[in-house]
């Protein structure tokens, strides 16, 4: 059974789920149009990651005797300045995801709730994934510069492809 606080954080996280799917279809489409089709695959993929991972709370919030509810998504930006200034936009906000998660496994512990606590100890490692990938893409943009290796950084992102995990 979920407290009404945690059903709200709950809704409130898979809402913003959504939002950060909706950043990285913005992304998605941006570097479309900048006609770097390997960039754009890789928001792709992670767009359908985003919304795999707003899926599960969703599942979760109505399984343990909540109702799932979706909110208003606010519209995300849909330019940036360079491919590097999107990715440290992303990996800003995967930080702040982390925190939100985090917070939600606090409010967990202080409930006492442990299904929910144990719930939560798959986005905990899939947020430290989530950092780690879009952190070494920052890396590589930053040694590449405005350097003609775009192009090889641009095909090797392109062959990214979203295969929702077995055990999730």
């Amino acid at each position: 059974m979920l407290s009404e606080k945690m059903e709200a954080a709950l809704n409130e996280q898979m809402n913003w789920e959504i939002f950060s799917a909706h950043i990285y279809l913005s992304m998605c489409s941006h570097f479309a149009q900048e006609g770097l089709g390997g960039f754009s695959a890789w928001m792709n993929a992670q767009y359908q990651e985003e919304m795999f991972h707003a899926m599960k709370f969703f599942a979760y919030i109505n399984e343990a005797g909540g109702h799932a509810k979706i909110g208003q998504i606010d519209a995300p930006d849909y330019i940036w300045e360079t491919p590097l200034a999107a990715f440290e936009e992303a990996l800003a906000h995967e930080q702040g995801v982390t925190a939100r998660i985090n917070a939600l496994a606090d409010l967990a512990v202080e409930e006492k709730n442990h299904a929910v606590g144990i719930f939560l100890q798959w986005f905990i490692g899939e947020q430290v994934e989530e950092e780690d990938t879009v952190g070494d893409i920052v890396g590589k943009l930053k040694m590449l510069g405005d350097g003609g290796g775009m192009f090889m950084l641009d095909r090797d992102l392109g062959t990214r492809v979203f295969t929702p995990p077995t055990d999730a």
